[in-house]
């Protein structure tokens, strides 16, 4: 990889850090605090939501019925989701030490915080546990694969590929074996020291 490939990278890196550290501190229109676990709201946004919660019965019959139709097939996800989520936690739990490799949070890609939304009745909370948990499980999946790829393959492909993870920018131009042992060792080296 060329110095000036290495410097952008470097700048998306820093200016990644610096967006977050903004949105972090950026004011909100609506007033929480995350307490642990659990987002708390000031009362009169609490006495809000409450009030735009839309009843089971009047949800089920306003908001798109035919919904339901396709519950159970999407709903039947969950089976390889979880069976996914055993294998992926079993390789790390005992790969990634041997490895080297710091092991995934998974409580950093799975959040359970949207039930604490009063203007959700019991179906809506469900649903979006549901989502928190999929699209949760797929991203700590990503970044355990990930992981996995820096160590033993940190190579580019020739064909620009969409979707990538964030650690597949700076890996190796396909083709570019000159000290690709050397490289391959580097790599192992950032995942060790990683925090």
């Amino acid at each position: 990889m060329n110095n000036r490939v290495q410097q952008l990278l470097e700048q998306i890196t820093a200016l990644e850090d610096e967006l977050r550290t903004a949105l972090s501190e950026q004011p909100s229109s609506i007033y929480f605090q995350i307490k642990g676990k659990r987002v708390e709201f000031e009362k009169s946004v609490r006495e809000a939501h409450s009030r735009m919660k839309t009843n089971f019965f009047r949800w089920l019959v306003i908001y798109r019925p035919l919904n339901l139709i396709t519950g159970p097939i999407i709903y039947s996800m969950i089976i390889p989701l979880v069976i996914a989520d055993i294998f992926i936690s079993l390789y790390q739990f005992t790969c990634f030490p041997i490895y080297g490799i710091k092991r995934v949070r998974r409580g950093d890609y799975i959040i359970f915080d949207r039930q604490q939304l009063n203007y959700l009745n019991f179906i809506e909370k469900f649903h979006c546990t549901y989502c928190a948990y999929g699209s949760g499980m797929i991203a700590y999946i990503s970044e355990i694969v990930a992981r996995t790829e820096q160590y033993f393959c940190p190579i580019k492909h020739a064909r620009k590929v969409l979707g990538t993870h964030a650690r597949y920018a700076r890996f190796l131009d396909f083709g570019e074996a000159e000290d690709y042992e050397a490289k391959l060792e580097e790599f192992r080296q950032q995942l060790a020291k990683e925090k």
